[in-house]
């Protein structure tokens, strides 16, 4: 399965121009042997936490509707990242996923709210579960952003069959090795593909870390990026992922019946 991951430097505030940054770079780099897409979080607005609001009710659904019609366009699967979205008085921080006809085939709003960052002041936490979700009948799943410091959920994930799991986000500078350690922590960890979209670039006083990468289920690195804006190209050797699962098999060792309920 054949994958693109922008790692962007985004205008923080400006969907309008976001969308136009993401249009020229996917028609500069698409292939026809494309499969999947991935953009980071909050690729159209980034944290303008106290602007997302108005920011919302002007642009509304217009940066769902441009992955759909991006999707079309270029006949690829899209990880769209996630976008903010107004229901309500709520602001969600969703994913979107969308198919080569431009359907919308799953939504994940990010459940863990980061402190540090203020976001339980702006942002309401998803009421729902991780959830998989399938592109080209591969079973997947995404978190978003400061979701990768709770193996739980991607524990949950990993036992409901998922070969790739999906993590965009605007991770600092700051703490880098903490990103670096733990995408590999969780590959290793559930024996699968992870394939993280990060941004770059300095945005309201935050220098933020890049490395977007892919990491296959040994927790050996395909691909990766420092802090550049750029792309990863890559290929998934998906069966990979029973192969490592049977030849050390860790889901057959378990013993849930012994661990204490969380």
């Amino acid at each position: 399965m054949n994958y693109l991951v922008f790692q962007m430097d985004l205008e923080v505030g400006n969907p309008e121009e976001n969308r136009k940054i993401i249009g020229r770079w996917l028609e500069a780099n698409y292939s026809d042997d494309l499969d999947v897409v991935v953009f980071p979080e909050m690729w159209s607005t980034g944290y303008a936490l106290e602007e997302l609001k108005e920011i919302c009710k002007v642009d509304g659904n217009q940066s769902i509707e441009f992955l759909q019609s991006l999707a079309k366009k270029f006949t690829v699967n899209l990880v769209g990242g996630s976008i903010a979205v107004l229901e309500g008085q709520d602001i969600f921080n969703r994913a979107v996923i969308v198919n080569r006809m431009g359907e919308i085939v799953h939504t994940y709003d990010k459940m863990h709210l980061v402190p540090m960052l203020d976001e339980p002041k702006f942002l309401t936490g998803g009421h729902n579960q991780v959830e998989v979700f399938e592109l080209e009948g591969v079973k997947m799943g995404i978190i978003i952003c400061y979701d990768l410091r709770f193996p739980e959920i991607i524990r949950d994930l990993a036992l409901q069959g998922i070969q790739v799991l999906h993590i965009v986000a605007e991770w600092p500078l700051a703490r880098e090795n903490h990103w670096n350690t733990l995408l590999r922590a969780r590959a290793i960890e559930n024996q699968m593909y992870v394939v993280a979209s990060n941004v770059t670039g300095t945005k309201l006083g935050v220098e933020f870390a890049g490395c977007s990468q892919i990491v296959d289920p040994w927790g050996d690195t395909v691909q990766k990026l420092d802090q550049e804006v750029g792309e990863l190209k890559a290929t998934l050797e998906l069966e990979k992922v029973p192969q490592i699962r049977k030849d050390v098999p860790i889901f057959d060792s378990r013993v849930p019946e012994k661990y204490r309920k969380l």
